[in-house]
């Protein structure tokens, strides 16, 4: 049985999900800003994110907010922090490609307590609570069990923010696929993760990513089995304000995410880091 607080979660997902539906159909009248360079926001966004934190303050008026487009608001100082992106996936979303969601986690003390991630169009619900496993529609997920990189489908991004970056992760890509079966590039971090939590894709790597991006997919992995670390193989940091800088990540089930860093390490990728 879920826990009320994400019972609370779930409706506001769906809220949002709504939302984005209901402007599916009028895509070339949306208002669009360029937020930075190549990345973009728009009005849907935000009317997402309002209709989230609408849901969520109804049931907790104490709670603080974290979201990828108001930023930081309501009580100062409260334990309780909804993470939020209203729309990962921005840019697929905007060229009508099927493929973004609704994030949504809750934060305590920077440690990621519950977790959702809702696709509008496949209806697909992922939840998580630390310690309590994770599920997708009312199923309970874990992560691939692929003993290593061999045969392996692995998902990335390339973050706007990261691009200077770009050689060093296209090399890092060269070395991947000497052993992988092949690399996705699918625009949304959020599902991504849920993706591996689930098994659907065996690991997950990218840098540049901020807490709303993956706060709540970095539970559904490690509540489905999995290891999430940064890419030399330390903890993710705070999902709070503490941890607005991009980070990266690497998501997969234990023995690939080792082999994995180990690759990003080799290949230069990690050290452009530093």
């Amino acid at each position: 049985m879920q826990k009320p607080v994400v019972n609370v979660m779930v409706k506001a997902a769906r809220s949002a999900g709504n939302v984005l539906l209901r402007n599916m159909n009028r895509l070339d009248a949306i208002n669009v800003i360029e937020k930075d360079r190549l990345d973009y926001a728009s009005e849907v966004d935000e009317q997402a994110e309002q209709a989230v934190i609408k849901e969520l303050r109804r049931a907790y008026p104490d709670a603080a907010f974290m979201g990828e487009e108001s930023g930081i608001q309501g009580r100062k100082g409260s334990n309780m922090l909804f993470v939020i992106d209203p729309l990962d996936g921005t840019s697929n979303y905007l060229h009508g490609f099927p493929h973004w969601c609704v994030s949504i986690a809750l934060v305590e003390l920077g440690e990621v307590q519950h977790g959702v991630i809702f696709d509008p169009l496949r209806n697909e619900l992922f939840t998580a609570s630390r310690g309590s496993g994770a599920v997708l529609n009312d199923r309970r997920i874990r992560v691939a069990e692929r003993k290593d990189l061999n045969g392996a489908m692995l998902a990335t991004g390339f973050s706007p923010r990261e691009r200077d970056r770009a050689p060093a992760q296209l090399e890092c890509l060269r070395e991947l696929l000497r052993s992988a079966e092949d690399v996705r590039r699918t625009g949304s971090a959020a599902l991504d993760l849920a993706y591996v939590a689930c098994g659907r894709s065996d690991a997950f790597f990218e840098a540049g990513l901020k807490p709303w991006d993956i706060a709540a997919g970095v539970l559904l992995v490690r509540e489905a089995g999995g290891r999430v670390c940064d890419f030399k193989g330390s903890q993710t940091g705070p999902m709070d304000a503490r941890g607005i800088h991009g980070r990266q990540i690497i998501a997969a089930n234990q023995k690939i995410s080792a082999e994995l860093q180990n690759v990003v390490v080799q290949s230069g990728f990690a050290a452009a880091f530093n």
